[in-house]
């Protein structure tokens, strides 16, 4: 099996599929970084033009949410697991021996990268057949837009008269067109915690659903 066949497109210029796929830490001076930052911006329009027209009666507040759960870092990495992209990814023999080719944030990274491939060896609808077929089932599988995990977070706390929940950025790593965000959850009475993600905003998104998931 290969990414041309797991996507259904025969790239006609191999090397741009080849760059989507390789790594920084390579050191080859070739970085997918480019093609993920154009992948990124292909991705989002891809999943709003399908939302879009699949739920025509749905307002911009549900479909903001449907999108968000659709285009975050953690769906792109299951993604790239259920198509087993990750053996196909170029690393140094020391990231690779580090776990980078599971790392959530690399494949996430390789699964924009290849959109961005896409989008420059083809064209944009051939983009969203792509995404169509790679996210399958996840368009229908949410009956009712998602509850944003920061609201949920926020429900909770009023509920047991606590004070409002604190997110606090405790780091921040990666280049500057691809950073990667540590935040930290603080609820009063209950242990920090923290998770990462490709923007504030995710690892937020990330801190919340881990501290609801402890809570039971």
């Amino acid at each position: 099996m290969s990414v041309e066949r797991i996507i259904g497109y025969e790239f006609k210029d191999k090397s741009l599929l080849e760059l989507a796929l390789t790594h920084a830490s390579t050191a080859t001076g070739k970085t997918y970084e480019r093609l993920e930052f154009l992948g990124d911006r292909v991705l989002g329009m891809a999943v709003a033009d399908t939302l879009y027209n699949k739920f025509p009666e749905e307002p911009e507040g549900d479909l903001a949410r449907r999108l968000s759960a659709l285009v975050q870092g953690e769906t792109l990495a299951q993604i790239a697991r259920e198509y087993a992209l990750g053996d196909f990814i170029q690393l140094s023999e020391a990231e690779r021996n580090s776990g980078g080719a599971d790392n959530d944030h690399i494949l996430a990274d390789i699964v924009e990268a290849i959109l961005g491939a896409l989008y420059l060896d083809a064209d944009y609808k051939t983009c969203q057949k792509v995404v169509s077929h790679l996210w399958g089932d996840r368009f229908y599988e949410m009956t009712q837009p998602p509850q944003h995990p920061k609201t949920r977070v926020q429900e909770w706390v009023q509920s047991k008269a606590l004070g409002l929940p604190s997110y606090e950025i405790v780091g921040q790593s990666g280049p500057d067109h691809a950073p990667v965000f540590e935040v930290r959850l603080s609820v009063d009475g209950y242990d920090s915690v923290t998770a990462r993600g490709r923007s504030r905003q995710e690892a937020e998104k990330k801190a919340a659903n881990r501290f609801m998931k402890d809570k039971g």
